[in-house]
């Protein structure tokens, strides 16, 4: 019979205790529980954990200072926030602390019960692997380079927390792939995983997308619909070029990110959504932020934590793998032998700087293969755009391939 779970409550109130012993008690848990500090340090030291729930303010110090410590000395021990009402900021600090997630006083049993089924899920053994990508994204996080490794790093890191991640990078980088590979990592691999292209919805239409609407709610509102919100419920939203939202679905999306709630068009209340924000942009927010076309307080709930995704001319020494895995994709799409890239072809590649980073790479790849009349793909069949930005960071000794 496998042990049953354990929790620490840290928490100087005792109502507020009794009601998450109480809580995760009837979830199956085994519980401790603190009223300071100190006596959160003792029972840390001396038991092993797979979660804490811990309140911001204690009578010797604050939660974000037991928030570090777990992170540092019990990393694999989530730890969740207990924040007062509205206290946004001091959640945003604990998320930047490495906590896993928080929940707002009075706590909503609900809210309470989903952060503690998605903690436990990140160091459950029997959670089956993600499915692999499919095979045109597959290639996109490839490579050894220093840059890929760190990123690949950082995506394992991030993917155990519930903070929202602001990933950041040119055109055809891979932003999406790496939301996905965030989500199929985490606690909420099992939920969905729903991408939105906030350039591509019109602005009239955009609070039904993303909150959903009731039945007669306006012209051809026929029947109720849920909104993108409602159809990540458990799992994870991806606001690609979040940029482009108009400044009034701005105000609503800040308040359905800090509520964890939202109310469908034509609706009378409110109903709790339980998602996992990220979002991505290939613009400058920041500067989006100083031109007033972008809201500050949004900007910093959404961007807790940033994550670069380096482009293809900061991977030195990747191309020769890149190229090799996106040849044989396509060629096996098109039925055909897999073709060799000639040594012109890949110096060729070397000295292009691709603006349009993999994904051009891809293209290029492509027609090359359409275009190649034998087993070979030459210079001549990649037909490189005369000017191609900065050249590829090539390392000395890099791999190469056969002539």
């Amino acid at each position: 019979m496998n042990e049953p779970k354990s929790a620490l409550v840290v928490d100087d109130e005792r109502d507020i205790r009794e009601l998450l012993v109480l809580t995760l008690g009837r979830m199956g848990l085994r519980i401790s529980t603190a009223a300071n500090l100190a006596e959160a340090r003792e029972l840390l030291a001396n038991n092993p954990y797979d979660l804490c729930l811990t309140d911001m303010r204690l009578p010797d110090g604050n939660g974000i200072e037991l928030v570090t410590e777990i992170a540092k000395h019990y990393p694999q021990t989530p730890v969740a926030m207990i924040t007062a009402f509205g206290s946004m900021d001091l959640a945003v600090e604990a998320l930047k602390a490495g906590a896993f997630d928080f929940v707002s006083k009075p706590v909503d049993i609900g809210v309470l019960r989903g952060l503690v089924k998605h903690a436990l899920e990140l160091n459950n053994r029997d959670r089956p692997a993600p499915p692999p990508p499919p095979p045109e994204q597959a290639s996109r996080l490839l490579g050894d380079s220093s840059a890929m490794e760190s990123l690949r790093a950082t995506i394992g890191k991030v993917a155990r927390s519930q903070a929202p991640v602001y990933i950041v990078g040119e055109s055809g980088v891979g932003k999406e792939l790496v939301a996905r590979t965030i989500h199929e990592q985490g606690a909420r691999a099992a939920g969905p995983f729903v991408p939105v292209n906030c350039g591509a919805i019109p602005a009239e239409l955009m609070e039904s997308e993303f909150f959903g609407h009731k039945k007669g709610s306006f012209t051809g509102a026929h029947a109720d619909k849920p909104g993108l919100f409602q159809a990540a419920h458990g799992g994870t939203l991806f606001l690609d070029e979040v940029a482009e939202l108009p400044l009034q679905m701005q105000v609503k999306l800040l308040r359905a990110i800090q509520e964890k709630s939202v109310r469908p068009v034509g609706a009378s209340s409110e109903s709790l959504v339980d998602v996992r924000i990220l979002s991505a942009t290939h613009k400058d927010l920041g500067d989006l932020v100083s031109d007033g076309r972008f809201r500050h307080d949004l900007y910093y709930r959404i961007n807790v934590i940033e994550l670069r995704v380096p482009p293809l001319r900061e991977r030195g020494g990747d191309l020769p793998q890149l190229a090799a895995a996106i040849i044989a994709r396509l060629a096996h799409s098109h039925g055909r032998p897999i073709p060799l890239l000639t040594q012109s072809a890949l110096d060729a590649l070397n000295h292009y700087g691709f603006p349009g980073n993999v994904r051009e790479l891809e293209n290029i790849l492509e027609r090359a293969l359409a275009l190649a009349e034998d087993d070979q793909i030459s210079a001549t069949d990649l037909r490189l755009p005369a000017h191609g930005g900065h050249r590829l960071a090539v390392p000395n000794g890099g791999a190469a391939a056969e002539p």
